[in-house]
């Protein structure tokens, strides 16, 4: 299996050594992955699921930063400045990734240039997908980033949670309050774009949905 995940998102770039030394590490949905402020040793390839990112402030507010899906890495920022986890990572779905810890990957990649280049162009990435999420959320109103937000989450499907946690994670992505997500929830339902349960968001038409959103959707 590590085989078939190191070829199909091309983490040919490590060396073999490296490769080698890849686990396969696997969490079930609420099984937190690693904590704010705990050491860090490994680098992590999200290869199969959803994960939450999330950070708590001095005062013990927790803000949702984003949630990820594969191919993405978990530790390559502490592995670069050695410092301990930035956030807090948790299993949203069933999850698997690929795990290196970091005395392999700096006695085996270290001066790979390669692979360098590599985590070079996934960190700006990264920074870059924060810096346009941050935009919009000052740029766009509520029902905006709320119907981006439900675009963006129902790929390939019709229907996302609906629970007060859930409903709460969306309001601290999107940068509102939870019952301004329920207000704005509530609208999109009289306006017949979305069917809402206590389990369930539906929606019922995405092409609604994108006439409010327009070209700015949540990646």
């Amino acid at each position: 299996m590590v085989d078939a995940y190191v070829k199909q998102f091309e983490l040919t770039v490590l060396p073999e050594e490296a490769q080698n030394e890849l686990q396969l590490v696997r969490y079930e949905p609420g099984d937190v992955i690693c904590t704010q402020g705990d050491e860090a040793g490994h680098l992590r390839f999200l290869v199969k699921g959803k994960i939450r990112v999330s950070h708590t402030s001095a005062t013990g507010k927790r803000l949702v930063l984003s949630f990820k899906y594969p191919l993405d890495l978990i530790g390559d920022i502490e592995y670069i400045q050695r410092t301990p986890f930035l956030n807090t990572v948790e299993a949203v779905t069933e999850v698997e990734m690929l795990a290196i810890r970091f005395e392999d990957l700096v006695r085996h990649a270290h001066g790979e240039v390669a692979w360098l280049h590599y985590l070079l162009e996934e960190i700006t990435r990264k920074f870059e997908r924060k810096s346009q999420s941050l935009s919009f959320n000052l740029f766009y109103p509520v029902e905006v980033r709320l119907a981006s937000y439900l675009l963006s989450m129902t790929p390939n499907d019709q229907t996302l949670g609906s629970t007060v946690d859930q409903l709460t994670d969306i309001a601290d992505l999107i940068g509102t309050s939870y019952r301004h997500v329920n207000r704005t929830l509530r609208r999109f339902v009289e306006a017949g774009l979305i069917e809402r349960n206590r389990r369930v968001i539906t929606l019922v038409d995405r092409e609604g949905l994108l006439e409010i959103v327009g070209e700015s959707i949540y990646e």
